[in-house]
């Protein structure tokens, strides 16, 4: 069926990237409801989104039916679902709306393996993509939503009481893997690889790129998280502290990760000396060693950006400035929301 939307209601559109950063009266809005028809539209038969997906083009006839295969890898399922909460909490009536995200948010929870762990994709997809999946953010991304719409915070307010059950439990399930999965060194706990083999749990690849190490972005994203449980138990708080310690460990100081033209004009990136420049973390840690990892397309371990393709250091982020934040603000105010705890 031809999927028909006035062109004028999506002129007035906020960019999708930044759909949720709307003032309320935006969710009721005509425009927020042809949004909608065209998020519910992309909705694969499995119940989740495809990523990399622009929802305010609404899909053509030849794409409604969505043979794109459903992902929560770059928001591909996230976001929608929380843009349709929105929508649903200002327009309570909006039917449609309702059923789509109670079939997203099914197979969110269907999506997780026994083990507590979500794959990239699902259904399965044979490779990499059904690792255990803190890439991104992709798993941690779930599991906000679900524990949001568990405590019943907005704009989850409308999930019914077994979701929020489901939810809740699936949240525990996460956080246990999360806690199995932390790389320990010599006993002594530190932090996350990207991906995670979703039999074994152990650190694995995924692109050539990227490859079994610990990671100095992803592993950020997994604290804050474990931070926002409101009851920690005494393992997610050995969890932060391993976590925090490591990444204290191996922050680079006094060097800037930034893009410059060489002598013949052409754009690339390189580490630079500057002793003003925030603390650096590289994205890829040696397992045993620390010591940061650059990869090509060639799968080769090296020690150096300068060792890698000109396509890969400009194309990817090897550096990154993430734990910055956490240590010098998340983890002080939880530190002491937990000590404030204790008994």
């Amino acid at each position: 069926m031809l999927f028909v939307i006035p062109v004028s209601l999506f002129a007035a559109l906020p960019h999708w990237p930044d759909v949720l950063g709307q003032p309320d009266a935006f969710y009721a809005s005509p425009e927020a409801s042809s949004l909608a028809s065209s998020v519910i539209a992309y909705q694969t038969p499995s119940g989740g989104w495809p990523k990399n997906t622009d929802f305010t083009n609404p899909p053509t006839q030849k794409a409604s039916g969505n043979p794109r295969e459903a992902t929560i890898d770059n928001k591909g399922t996230t976001l929608p679902l929380t843009f349709l909460a929105h929508v649903i909490s200002a327009s309570p009536s909006d039917k449609d709306a309702l059923s789509s995200f109670q079939r997203g948010f099914d197979y969110l929870l269907a999506a997780q393996y026994e083990n507590g762990g979500w794959p990239q994709f699902f259904p399965l997809k044979k490779g990499y993509y059904s690792a255990i999946t803190y890439n991104d953010d992709a798993m941690i991304n779930v599991l906000v939503l679900l524990k949001a719409a568990a405590a019943k915070e907005a704009p989850f307010t409308f999930v019914d009481d077994e979701r929020r059950a489901r939810a809740a439990a699936a949240v525990t399930k996460g956080i246990e893997c999360i806690l199995k999965t932390q790389v320990r060194q010599n006993a002594v706990l530190t932090a996350w690889c990207a991906q995670h083999d979703e039999h074994t749990l152990a650190p694995c690849w995924a692109r050539n790129y990227e490859p079994p190490s610990l990671s100095g972005s992803e592993s950020v994203g997994i604290v804050r998280f474990l931070m926002s449980v409101e009851n920690p138990s005494p393992e997610i708080i050995t969890a932060v502290e391993g976590a925090v310690a490591w990444f204290e460990k191996t922050k680079i100081i006094g060097q800037r990760f930034e893009y410059f033209t060489d002598a013949d004009g052409q754009k690339d990136r390189h580490i630079t000396p500057d002793p003003s420049a925030p603390p650096l973390w590289a994205r890829f840690y040696e397992l045993e060693t620390d010591r940061p990892l650059f990869l090509g397309r060639d799968r080769v371990f090296r020690y150096a950006l300068t060792e890698i393709e000109l396509e890969r250091r400009i194309g990817y982020a090897f550096y990154t400035i993430r734990a910055g934040s956490l240590l010098a603000k998340d983890y002080p105010r939880w530190r002491t929301r937990i000590t404030a705890s204790k008994p």
